[in-house]
């Protein structure tokens, strides 16, 4: 059985509007810091332009995700398209690891050819990055711990506005020093900052593509609740996975020796699993454990 559907129209808008300004406000520095980038020879602009470039992207992926998560389950799709949201948390994960291999190749080129800098207009620019990666990453704080794709669009956002800070600390150092291979080393510094906020993502988007159970859940404690109900001599056929970066499923076979109990328990069971546990798709299949009709999924080795 399934909970009832709730209406999240508001929170969906109010992502829509974060996803749109996020978006326009990064193209339109990507356009900026690209264009001083090369005037100014600066491959931490390039790098940090490339990285930003790479962030619409993933913000547009998990927009379009977003949009596609709300359409109605079809006889073909049964379930919608609610998993196209992990699918783009997946693609824009692998997206960012070819934009860090780009930029350290890059990077490692330029230090072994170092460039003169014009390092006031990358610090400049680059101040103009903290501002524009700041307020993006705020558009999503708020719902970061409970969807994937909006945390993503976050972590990028957030781990853009430090890289645009360290840029500025590498230009503050060449006009100190004059080493003017600050700014390749600032771009591989970059690139290991890119691959730490990212490696996250991967890993989870990677589990929940295969229908892994999502980190915020306990499985322990859902088998600990199902093992206590009145009734219940046992379970088994215990499946729980995400069908979304927001919504969680779970399949059970409940042994009752008493027989089915009724709508009003199932129902108060599927109630709790969402209430106590966050899992709003519960299917509760009731068994008396006729050994003559034994059930052919009871081996947790079977699925």
């Amino acid at each position: 059985m399934s909970d009832e559907h709730h209406d999240h129209t508001p929170q969906r808008l109010g992502h829509d509007r974060a996803f749109a300004v996020g978006i326009a406000l990064n193209l339109a520095f990507v356009a900026i810091e690209s264009a001083y980038g090369v005037l100014a020879h600066s491959m931490a602009l390039l790098a940090d332009a490339g990285h930003n470039l790479s962030d619409v992207l993933a913000l547009a992926l998990a927009w379009g995700a977003s949009v596609l998560g709300r359409r109605e389950p079809s006889r073909r799709f049964t379930y919608g398209l609610g998993s196209s949201s992990i699918l783009a948390a997946l693609v824009n994960a692998m997206l960012l690891m070819l934009v860090v291999g780009g930029i350290a190749l890059e990077a490692v080129q330029r230090l072994a050819n170092p460039v003169p800098v014009a390092t006031m207009t990358v610090i400049w620019v680059a101040l103009g990055g903290i501002v524009v990666n700041t307020v993006t990453a705020l558009l999503f704080l708020r719902d970061r711990e409970h969807d994937l794709n909006v945390k993503g669009a976050f972590l990028h956002m957030a781990a853009d506005a430090a890289v645009s800070l360290g840029v500025v600390l590498a230009g503050v150092g060449m006009i100190y020093t004059g080493w003017i291979w600050l700014d390749p080393v600032m771009s591989l510094v970059i690139a290991a900052v890119i691959v730490g906020s990212t490696w996250g993502l991967l890993r989870d988007s990677v589990n929940l593509s295969l229908h892994a159970v999502p980190p915020r859940i306990d499985t322990e404690q859902i088998r600990e609740y199902l093992s206590g109900l009145a009734g219940v001599a046992e379970f088994h056929d215990l499946h729980i996975w995400g069908m979304s970066t927001t919504e969680t499923a779970l399949t059970v076979h409940l042994v009752m020796p008493g027989g089915h109990p009724g709508d009003h328990l199932t129902a108060k069971i599927a109630d709790e699993l969402r209430e106590r546990y966050g899992i709003g798709h519960a299917t509760i299949q009731v068994e008396t454990g006729d050994e003559r009709h034994p059930c052919v999924l009871a081996s947790d080795h079977v699925v």
